[in-house]
């Protein structure tokens, strides 16, 4: 083969190889974090935050599409998907420990500058490293994720009364959160085509959902999700203050996180773009194409930050 063609087929194969999807585990504080990571690590880095009651596979169809201009980094919580799931006498179950978790996680892997993109359980995560680290966040892309009380109506009721009485009684009362029925639900609620969703993604997580001890642990998440109220205040100040270019993807048909709780974003943002889409909690599951463009053209648009 000439030289030529021959530096061209390693060019295209250096290429195609940062593209490639790995999986990786790294060590944070004696706690195995794994995560899954595409795209060429000298390029813009984005930082993916799953919800519940899911994992780093919720990005599993996202991440390939954006490989090829993006680093794209998502982590898996402790006592989700492949992460460890130290017992709960030894690892307090907080929204505070796992955001310390995934910030040194970022250390660990050299991640210093990136745009974050935050789902459900990952704004909460997600908005303390920001508020603790401002200049480390390029941008923000907001999937169904609260900062505002507007935000937490009908569905949130028996969870609130879990939070101001953690008896047995009101803890049982969530434990049908945590069913394959409710699980399913989540995702196929508010898609009006439901033949775009794979049911691999609500057996997975159900799988996950029901090893021993893990209904516990998420339970105690359950009632920790208090503890993000009262910093409601700090990170809309952190928005003010610092005015992250800020991308809202929403699926609007979400009963858990509803358009209300995306509206509020309007006052504290100024460079803010606003998409509410036809699609319910997992909108990735439906809409990952339309996510992955907007994503691409606003980050675009906004400048490349500086790279890692």
């Amino acid at each position: 083969m000439p030289e030529p063609i021959l530096h061209a087929v390693e060019k295209e194969a250096a290429a195609t190889d940062f593209e490639t999807m790995r999986y990786r585990t790294v060590e944070v504080d004696g706690i195995d974090v794994f995560y899954r990571e595409a795209g060429n690590p000298r390029n813009p880095s984005i930082l993916l935050l799953h919800g519940f009651p899911t994992s780093s596979q919720m990005f599993r169809n996202l991440m390939p599409l954006l490989a090829d201009k993006f680093h794209l980094v998502a982590p898996d919580y402790p006592g989700f998907g492949q992460s460890s799931m130290p017992d709960r006498a030894n690892f307090a179950y907080t929204f505070e420990n796992f955001s310390h978790i995934i910030e040194g996680f970022t250390e660990a892997i050299g991640l210093t500058r990136y745009a974050l993109y935050v789902m459900d359980y990952g704004a909460p995560i997600g908005y303390r490293i920001a508020a603790r680290n401002p200049k480390r966040i390029t941008a923000l892309v907001i999937q169904n994720g609260n900062a505002y009380e507007e935000g937490l109506l009908d569905f949130w009721i028996p969870l609130k009364r879990y939070w101001a009485d953690n008896s047995a009684a009101n803890r049982n009362a969530i434990r049908p959160f945590l069913t394959l029925e409710t699980t399913r639900f989540q995702y196929t609620h508010g898609t009006h085509d439901q033949s775009l969703l794979s049911p691999d993604a609500w057996t997975a997580d159900q799988y996950l959902l029901d090893r021993p001890g893990n209904n516990e642990i998420q339970l105690d998440i359950f009632y920790d999700y208090r503890t993000n109220l009262p910093l409601y205040p700090a990170w809309q100040e952190y928005f003010r203050t610092h005015q992250p270019p800020t991308l809202i993807v929403w699926g609007k048909n979400d009963p858990i996180f509803p358009p209300e709780g995306a509206e509020p974003y309007k006052r504290d943002l100024k460079k803010i773009e606003y998409h509410l889409l036809d699609a319910g909690h997992f909108a990735l599951e439906s809409k990952v194409g339309e996510i992955a463009d907007l994503m691409r053209k606003f980050l675009k648009r906004i400048g490349k930050p500086d790279h890692n």
